[in-house]
């Protein structure tokens, strides 16, 4: 009678694919996609999916694999969250700011940010072409950080090392 038996379920060992989709990833980052982690602050949602759009359009030069939290985590522990949001960061290879009003007032872009740079990777700043933001978030001045308008951030992301 179709009880569990205990064993795999249909789909296999979870952790396999996860390791495989990981890989796949990776090499697309050495094709000349990179793997990006966007940081923005909440209320921005609406124009960061219009970047993450962007980099799906054959027609624009900007591509990426997107490893940014594209909704929010489930949870009231700052300690979990920021370990899920750290894994995401450690996946990529630049971490995308995006700049407006709400940025500096987000603690959680600016400890985005602070990680990327802990975990070594490269971090650019965007803002929209004619939008550039009054203030930064502090650890964009503290540590030079690159402030780019939108049309320059595919060949700023393609030049880096």
């Amino acid at each position: 009678m179709g009880g569990g038996g205990g064993g795999p379920g249909p789909i296999g060992d979870i952790q396999s694919l996860v390791d495989k989709a990981k890989q796949e990833l990776r090499a697309g980052e050495q094709a000349g996609r990179r793997n990006v982690f966007i940081s923005f602050a909440y209320e921005d949602i609406g124009t960061v999916n219009l970047l993450r759009g962007q980099a799906k359009n054959e027609n624009v030069p900007l591509e990426f694999n997107d490893w940014s939290v594209s909704e929010p985590i489930d949870s009231d522990r700052a300690t979990y969250v920021k370990q899920k949001i750290s894994d995401r960061i450690a996946q990529c290879s630049v971490t995308v700011v995006f700049l407006s009003d709400s940025a500096p007032k987000s603690p959680w872009v600016a400890w985005e940010i602070e990680e990327s740079i802990r975990q070594g990777k490269h971090v650019v700043a965007v803002f929209p072409q004619d939008s550039e933001p009054k203030v930064v978030p502090t650890a964009i001045q503290e540590h030079g950080i690159q402030c780019v308008p939108w049309p320059q951030l595919a060949d700023t992301i393609s030049s880096l090392k």
